[in-house]
């Protein structure tokens, strides 16, 4: 009987379907969703597939904010046969709820925006409302949502967006159906999936719930200073600031306990370099005007910053962090590194290009390892700076160790090569590759902008070690051979290793200690109006 009533159902549907051309077209869609709801209403049992072009179409007229998402809805229904997504029988479904929930606690995942016609929405899910909207209408409205919601949280800013704010790391491409139907086979994953976010985001995520439970309970005290008569604390100096300086090291983690002591302890001297090493600066007891500046920066800022960086990540593609081997540099930290079979290598300070010079935030494949390599001096620097100087000195290019080659100008292998003794290769339109380099002295800084785009290495013979510790073509004594700066020796690598060059301002550790570094060339501030700014278009 039941399968009967079915296909009287399914066969009345077609007719009346059918008749529905004999009318006019502004009714036909009207009267079709009258029948849909009325099956629905009459035969609890039917679970049918009333979802199709002309429905959505009819849709986006309804509710023209939603535009946008259309071309992904289509996706979904036509990878489905146009068969209903959100409801069991009639009912919304059990994850369709479970979506909307986490739609509403979208703060969590670091990310500011609305959903168009949310009210409608939660009016769907909320029990006392009588005058419920059109089941096509709720099942659009949810599709709509669930773009909303993976486009904020899985994707981020858009490949075209990326380019213009100058982000030429590999852009994430990712299938909103693909995602729904292994989300759908396994919910728990709408907490956590790193196939879909790089694995840095969920850390930065943790943290972001600490900051926010720190600024709810008032913990973010300023430390209380006279600016115009401080003067840099050390150890063993003691007062009210030396409290206050205490009681936030341990609000945010630098010491396991409050003492509550004025005096500026041994203990406090650990949390301030634990401090210290997280805000990459440099690594020594005093606590200058500018550190304490530092900590009084408003906690807002500080989420803020977390929530940017999480933004960034979203672009990240998943699979980074599952490379067997890579190379990482991160510009506001002024650090690399090397990542070998899911362990850090090596890690080095570097030091990076100025503001009117900025290195590139791309990414490339390490092909070979040059050895006491010619410095090929770019034209834009003979125009600039040499030729100048040449002008006001004859001997400048044999008392610097260089030569005429052609029509350009080089520096030869050695220990004074602007390069060191070794520099790591990956071809790019950039012209921009790693280096040794013969100013060590420039490690000393905190901020470390010097360069005209290249990036230099400070363990840079540590790094070729690293990397061919496994190549029995290429034993440590060759290598020291090779840069004593004699002359200049390749090594193509067996195998290329990646490497990007990123720009995070926050950055969570493996033993989940997040370091803030200086917004060196104001991306954030740019990130921020990209964002926030009333002017944009939420997502």
């Amino acid at each position: 009987m039941r399968n009967f009533t079915f296909l009287s159902v399914v066969i009345g549907l077609c007719f009346l379907m059918v008749s529905f051309d004999s009318v006019d077209t502004k009714s036909k869609l009207k009267n079709k969703e009258t029948v849909i709801e009325n099956v629905f209403r009459t035969n609890k049992n039917v679970a049918l597939a009333v979802i199709d072009a002309e429905l959505i179409n009819s849709f986006y007229k309804k509710y023209p904010k939603l535009k946008k998402y259309q071309k992904e809805v289509e996706d979904l229904y036509k990878k489905r046969a146009y068969s209903l997504i959100w409801h069991d029988d009639k009912s919304v479904s059990e994850f369709g709820a479970l979506l909307y929930q986490k739609v509403n606690q979208l703060s969590e995942q670091g990310v500011k925006a609305e959903m168009p016609y949310m009210d409608l929405i939660d009016d769907v899910f909320n029990e006392n409302v009588s005058n419920k909207l059109p089941q096509t209408d709720t099942e659009l409205l949810l599709s709509n949502m669930y773009v909303f919601y993976a486009s904020n949280v899985y994707s981020g800013v858009d490949p075209a967006t990326l380019k213009k704010i100058g982000w030429y790391l590999p852009a994430k491409t990712i299938s909103y159906a693909r995602i729904l139907d292994s989300l759908m086979s396994n919910p728990e994953r709408l907490d956590k999936d790193e196939n879909l976010l790089f694995s840095q985001y969920y850390k930065l995520q943790t943290v972001l719930q600490k900051y926010r439970t720190i600024e709810k309970n008032g913990q973010w005290k300023k430390i209380q200073i006279d600016s115009a008569t401080y003067k840099d604390l050390r150890p063993f100096d003691s007062g009210v600031a030396v409290k206050q300086i205490r009681e936030r090291l341990f609000v945010i983690g630098d010491l396991a306990q409050d003492s509550k002591s004025h005096v500026y302890d041994e203990e406090m001297m650990a949390g301030i370099l634990k401090y210290k090493k997280r805000y990459g600066l440099k690594l020594n007891y005093a606590l200058t005007l500018d550190h304490i500046k530092q900590m009084n920066e408003p906690i807002g800022n500080r989420i803020k910053t977390i929530m940017l960086n999480m933004e960034r990540c979203r672009w990240i593609p998943a699979k980074l962090a599952k490379a067997s081997e890579y190379v990482m540099v991160n510009i506001p930290s002024f650090r690399l590194i090397y990542v070998k079979d899911g362990k850090y290598d090596l890690v080095s300070d570097v030091f990076v290009g100025t503001r009117m010079t900025e290195t590139v935030i791309f990414n490339g494949m390490m092909d070979r390892i040059v050895f006491s390599p010619y410095w090929y001096v770019p034209q834009s620097i003979i125009k600039n700076e040499l030729k100048l100087k040449i002008a006001e000195d004859k001997n400048y290019l044999a008392d610097h160790n260089m030569e005429w080659n052609g029509g350009n100008v080089r520096q030869k292998p050695g220990p004074k090569n602007s390069l060191g003794l070794v520099k790591f290769m990956f071809p790019n339109p950039n012209d921009i590759y790693l280096h040794d380099t013969p100013a060590k002295s420039l490690f000393e800084f905190e901020k470390r902008i010097f360069s005209h785009g290249c990036i230099n290495v400070k363990e840079a013979k540590g790094l070729a070690l690293a990397i061919l510790k496994d190549d029995p073509d290429w034993p440590v004594d060759k290598i020291d051979k090779a840069m004593s700066g004699e002359k200049e020796t390749t090594c193509m690598l067996k195998t290329k290793i990646p490497i990007y060059i990123g720009y995070f301002t926050a950055w969570v550790n493996d033993d989940g200690e997040i370091g803030f570094y200086p917004d060196v060339y104001d991306r954030d501030q740019r990130l921020d109006k990209l964002l926030y700014s009333d002017s944009v278009a939420l997502k």
